[in-house]
């Protein structure tokens, strides 16, 4: 049994090592003053670099969160290995040999680390595979990769192999190797049956999933032949060595770019990475079975120097409806990031392999480039759900999309999202949608795409203050919000309800019309009117009924402010007063009616392709010429 390393050599290996090339292969470090290096520190999570690296005393220390040690206890950490692993490791990367107290030579193969005996096996394992791919009965992969427009070189690059038909050929190699049954069964390359343990894979392509190091950790499987009965792609399962969560295929390949480059594209499988990284984009990546998550950030943040400076991460997804629903749960994780974040969706469903085979190595660089933000990409994805051509349909529009963009924590990216969506959903007040999202900000009602659609869209408000009823208990009736009094557009509509519960004699005529046809952006206060549409106009003539009557159509918690509209008094001193502050505020609803419409109008003219439809094109711009004469000539009224 090997006794402790010399103390002698393990100051060798101590000064012999470079701490940065080691940390270099975890963290991606920067210069920050003569000879010192900084980064994300790779035991906390943070957004600003304070893991400090100083060579030329072979030490770290992050001042964020206290770690600190020199580069064996760095490996230690990093590998959660022992003191002796992690020097015996560092001293094989040098080339050193150890000597041992007591005459010991030692550890021999029984003797290593489990770690290290599980990555001598995945090694060993490698190889083997590499070296089938070359055999007689590799032809079937050789085939696959070729259709896919892979040649030998791109399989040599990325360590493509093939696991042989059969039960045991793995298994009697790395039996040779030494191994027993007992640290096979340990790998995950192996499965357990009543006769003992057998491949797990069989007659399968083969990728090897390297960590960051570059040390093969698992692999995952293809399968080729039509009589395989197990899934399509076959993984390694959870090792000490391998976590899905944690892992990123190609990220050995992709780390020096990524971090030259200041950029990380996500793809989705590993002939996808190949193509990226043959087609000139070497910073890609993907997950191995499960979703970009919190592991996969933390990695990609500390290649990416992530510390608010620039760089960008781009998901790319297929156009169908599940690599829709994949970039929207990216949406859930992209705030850990302050690294631009992007997605890249190919309409016809094609995925970067099928690009490259199909359009050659332009359109793939072509799918990178036309990433749009994640944000405008959630946001826009909830919006389809909508027919916005229709006022109910930008109403639902805008309530799904408001959690949504309150969820956007930069409160900068947050505004410049307000706008946009204002835009999109041609809105009239620029700063409606604001409003609405810092208050759900402050309400704490924040949600990504998954908590937004027509569902939450039709989700009640909470229970109001004075004079709007809050009703039975939740679940009973809807409820209303009470509307804020300092906003402008929902003070008008206030005064406007007023005016026509109070003088309903003014709504004779064509000015019923108009005033059915308004939209109130308030709910309780679209919800009024409703009742007040629903009445008719035949009771106008009497305002008592015409109040009775609207009070009746109306839910229940909203009788209370059909009551407080019809009574608060109107400021004018004079019957001739009364009139002319009833005919402005009128003459203001219509006016605001008409602005919406107009910008409903500019809202479909922002959507349409002129050349494509010049007829629809021209008939909008005449129609918006008619509106602005209509509004000009009821403000010459008033």
């Amino acid at each position: 049994m090997a006794g402790l390393i010399k103390r002698e050599d393990i100051d060798e290996v101590r000064q012999r090592t470079d701490i940065k090339e080691v940390v270099d292969g975890y963290v991606t470090l920067k210069g920050a003053g003569l000879g010192t290096f900084k980064g994300l520190c790779p035991f906390h999570d943070e957004r600003s670099p304070s893991f400090t690296v100083r060579p030329q005393v072979g030490r770290y220390h992050c001042f964020g969160c206290g770690e600190d040690g020199d580069v064996i206890a760095f490996v230690q950490k990093q590998d959660h290995s022992s003191f002796q692993e992690a020097v015996e490791k560092l001293a094989a990367r040098i080339g050193y040999e150890l000597r041992y107290e007591d005459g010991g030579t030692g550890p021999n193969r029984e003797e290593v680390g489990r770690r290290q005996r599980l990555l001598d096996a995945h090694k060993i394992a490698d190889e083997f595979f590499r070296a089938q791919l070359l055999t007689p009965g590799a032809a079937e992969a050789r085939t696959f990769l070729h259709g896919r427009g892979f040649d030998r070189a791109a399989a040599e690059q990325f360590g493509v192999g093939y696991a042989p038909q059969g039960w045991d050929a793995l298994l009697k190699h790395l039996r040779g190797r030494g191994f027993t049954d007992a640290e096979l069964k340990l790998t995950g390359m192996f499965s357990e049956g009543n006769r003992g343990i057998y491949d797990r894979f069989r007659g399968r392509l083969i990728w090897p999933i390297r960590d960051i190091a570059g040390d093969t950790i698992g692999f995952g499987a293809r399968k080729l032949y039509e009589d395989d009965q197990g899934p399509k792609y076959l993984n390694t399962p959870e090792t000490t060595l391998y976590k899905k969560s944690q892992v990123l295929y190609g990220i050995d390949l992709a780390k020096r770019s990524i971090a030259k480059d200041r950029q990380l594209v996500v793809v989705e499988g590993y002939t996808d990475v190949m193509a990226c990284h043959l087609a000139g984009i070497p910073t890609a990546v993907a997950t191995c079975g499960t979703a970009f998550g919190t592991e996969h950030i933390k990695i990609a943040r500390r290649l990416l120097s992530d510390d608010g400076t620039g760089g960008e991460v781009i998901f790319t997804f297929d156009g169908d409806a599940a690599g829709q629903k994949a970039a929207l749960r990216a949406f859930e994780e992209d705030q850990r990031f302050t690294a631009q974040t992007y997605v890249a969706v190919e309409p016809t469903g094609a995925d970067p392999c099928d690009l490259r085979q199909s359009k050659g190595d332009e359109a793939v660089h072509a799918l990178v480039q036309s990433r749009r933000p994640l944000f405008e990409f959630a946001i826009r994805t909830t919006l389809k759900q909508f027919n916005l051509d229709t006022v109910e349909g930008r109403v639902q529009g805008l309530k799904a999309s408001v959690p949504v963009v309150a969820a956007i924590r930069d409160a900068s990216t947050r505004t410049g999202y307000c706008q946009a969506l204002t835009g999109w959903l041609g809105m009239p007040d620029p700063n409606e949608v604001l409003r609405l999202v810092t208050a759900a900000v402050k309400r704490g009602d924040q949600g990504g795409p998954a908590a937004s659609g027509p569902g939450a869209a039709s989700r009640p408000a909470q229970p109001g203050g004075p004079g709007v009823a809050a009703g039975p208990p939740s679940g009973a009736v809807p409820s209303f919000h009470r509307p804020d009094p300092r906003d402008p557009v929902a003070s008008m509509e206030r005064q406007a309800l007023e005016v026509a519960l109070q003088e309903p004699a003014l709504l004779a005529g064509g000015v019923w019309d108009r005033f059915a046809a308004a939209r109130f952006a308030t709910p309780a206060f679209q919800a009024v009117h409703d009742a007040m549409r629903a009445t008719g106009p035949g009771l106008t003539v009497d305002p008592v009924r015409w109040v009775e009557h609207v009070m009746e159509e109306v839910p229940e918690p909203l009788r209370a402010l059909v009551s407080e509209l019809a009574v608060v008094p109107l400021p004018a001193n004079t019957e001739e007063a009364v009139q002319k502050y009833c005919r402005d505020i009128l003459s203001r609803l219509f006016e605001l009616q008409i602005t919406r419409v107009k910008a409903d109008k500019m809202g479909q003219l922002q959507r349409l392709d002129p050349a494509a439809d010049p007829e629809t094109y021209q008939r909008l711009n005449r129609e918006l010429m008619m509106l602005e004469m209509e509004r000009r000539a009821l403000r010459a009224d008033a």
